[in-house]
């Protein structure tokens, strides 16, 4: 006789996850954010289904989850997808996963713009090292009007951002390339250039969470000794590629916004640069409006 398996309710599966990723050094939170993926399911629906009998097949696949988050991979990786700026992105591990950090990049960007462009001129907008393509796509949904085009060394990062465009009906151009190499190559000008490059400073990587370093791209998180080397390129490259007037915004490391704000005065004398605090009161973003 085959016995039954043992009847498991979706508060008795949270209550376990929540117990095993604790022990486990992990956020509790990260079981209730699987189960709803699994179940399809909002915060608000799951909660009040709590005393629902969970199916083995979606047992068995949240048990899976939460073993692997246990075992360092990412919750978005696991699910597949990140909300950023209110809108769901597909996510890899061939990109980095976006942030609530980058979004204020974008908040900052859109409310900057009516006070440098006047009128109706056509507005080009490029987003440098785009992974899953949130900077560029959600530019372009909040603002139609811009004509965007995003690059990335790598063919892979390129190929989940033109998915998460297409799936979210967003107009946007995809390079592969270096930084702003296609932009010169192809003698083109933007008027607004965006970017959240990799700034980690190499040595940090033995201090940080191993959920990050073992699964990121790390081609997107590092970035030499001090964590500048993109930002000290971009320098050599932005005067032959940025219109006047025209606005840089750069998502920086904690701690960098100084630095980075001295590279783009000695670059743009003439720049107004500033550096803005993420909602944390960290330095996050740097700014320079070329007149």
């Amino acid at each position: 006789m085959q016995m039954n398996k043992p009847v498991v309710k979706v508060y008795e599966a949270l209550k376990w996850a929540s117990s095993f990723l604790m022990d486990n050094n992990r956020d509790a939170n990260a079981g209730e954010l699987l189960l709803q993926h699994y179940l399809k399911q909002t915060r608000s629906q799951l909660l009040a289904n709590l005393h629902d009998e969970l199916s083995p097949e979606d047992l068995e696949q949240f048990k899976a989850g939460v073993t692997q988050h246990i075992k360092g991979r990412p919750i978005q990786y696991i699910m597949g997808s990140e909300e950023f700026y209110g809108r769901t992105f597909l996510v890899n591990e061939e990109v980095l996963i976006p942030r609530p950090e980058t979004e204020e990049l974008i908040y900052h960007t859109v409310r900057k713009l009516p006070s440098i462009f006047k009128g109706n001129q056509k507005l080009y907008l490029a987003d440098i090292g785009t992974g899953s393509g949130a900077i560029a796509i959600t530019m372009k949904l909040e603002e139609p009007g811009l004509e965007v085009t995003a690059t990335d060394i790598a063919d892979p990062s390129l190929e989940v951002a033109r998915k998460n465009a297409e799936l979210l009906g967003a107009d946007v151009q995809f390079i592969q390339g270096d930084l702003l190499l296609p932009f010169i190559q192809g003698k083109r000008k933007v008027d607004i250039l965006l970017s959240n490059p990799p700034y980690i400073p190499n040595d940090d990587e033995k201090m940080m969470s191993t959920v990050v370093t073992d699964h990121e791209p790390h081609r997107a998180l590092f970035a030499g000794a001090d964590g500048l080397d993109f930002y000290r390129r971009f320098m050599e490259q932005l005067p032959q590629v940025l219109q006047v007037p025209g606005l840089i915004g750069f998502e920086v490391g904690v701690g960098q916004g100084k630095a980075v704000a001295e590279l783009l005065k000695e670059t743009f004398v003439h720049a107004e640069v500033s550096i803005e605090n993420d909602i944390n009161g960290k330095d996050r973003m740097v700014f320079a409006i070329l007149k």
